[in-house]
């Protein structure tokens, strides 16, 4: 079992920035993962972000290629996710969730969300133009 604890949104100007975490719990009982950021608007199928494998490979969404930065930090006991958001644009309001692909062994791009099994609650981020 994973737990995954969001936390970093807020409201921000156009053109601001935030950082995202998301703290994770039970993940480092797994061999692999990959773990990622997924988003979701009102009226909008809930859409990856940007992901990170166990060894660090990333993909990113093309929309938030360049201005958005995934890293992850393995405390050896713990692992928190992180997502940086620069340049960020009104497009980019939605509420986004931290997730866990426990299956995933190497990462190849960006996945869909019923390729996750655990979720967070999700934080809310909202631009304003």
């Amino acid at each position: 079992q994973v737990q995954l604890v969001e936390s970093g949104g807020g409201s921000v100007q156009s053109g601001g920035s935030l950082r995202l975490s998301c703290a994770t719990f039970g993940l480092l009982s797994y061999g692999s993962w990959c773990i990622g950021w997924f988003r979701q608007a009102p009226g909008k199928e809930r859409a990856q972000v940007a992901v990170i494998d166990r060894d660090d490979r990333t993909a990113y969404t093309e929309s938030v290629k360049g201005r958005f930065t995934i890293s992850q930090n393995n405390a050896k006991t713990t692992l928190t996710l992180y997502l940086q958001m620069n340049s960020l644009e009104a497009e980019d309001t939605a509420m986004y969730y931290c997730a866990v692909n426990p299956f995933c062994k190497v990462l190849a791009g960006t996945q869909q969300a019923n390729e996750y099994t655990y979720w967070g609650q999700g934080t809310q981020v909202t631009v304003s133009s």
